[in-house]
């Protein structure tokens, strides 16, 4: 969101995956390519709950995360094990994330 640089094809749809039968994104990937810590779009995510139905979003559960980690960063470090699971957006659902990034209440900072 700092710039208004175009990301290249390739490196959004190395980040697209295939979950529960939707082609979706994680939140961290997400928060990579908008330029905000996923802490920080999780929050905006749960002021505006309302906004993203089960079509858009749905949170992995944490066997799902466990078997895409294995697949995806390998086997993780001790220490190193994730407190909540990701959320995964579908198209529609990053649109709608677009949406309420880009409004006027988001504070980022």
């Amino acid at each position: 969101m700092g710039t208004s640089e175009i990301i290249p094809q390739e490196i959004v749809e190395n980040k697209i995956l295939f979950i529960r039968g939707r082609k979706v994104m994680l939140d961290k990937d997400l928060a990579l390519l908008y330029e905000v810590e996923t802490k920080m779009l999780n929050r905006a995510i749960k002021r505006n709950m309302d906004r993203f139905p089960d079509d858009f979003m749905f949170q992995l559960t944490k066997e799902e995360y466990a078997e895409l980690s294995r697949y995806q960063f390998g086997t993780l470090k001790r220490g190193h094990n994730i407190k909540y699971s990701p959320y995964a957006f579908t198209e529609n659902g990053v649109a709608m994330l677009s949406s309420v990034l880009n409004s006027k209440g988001f504070n980022y900072v």
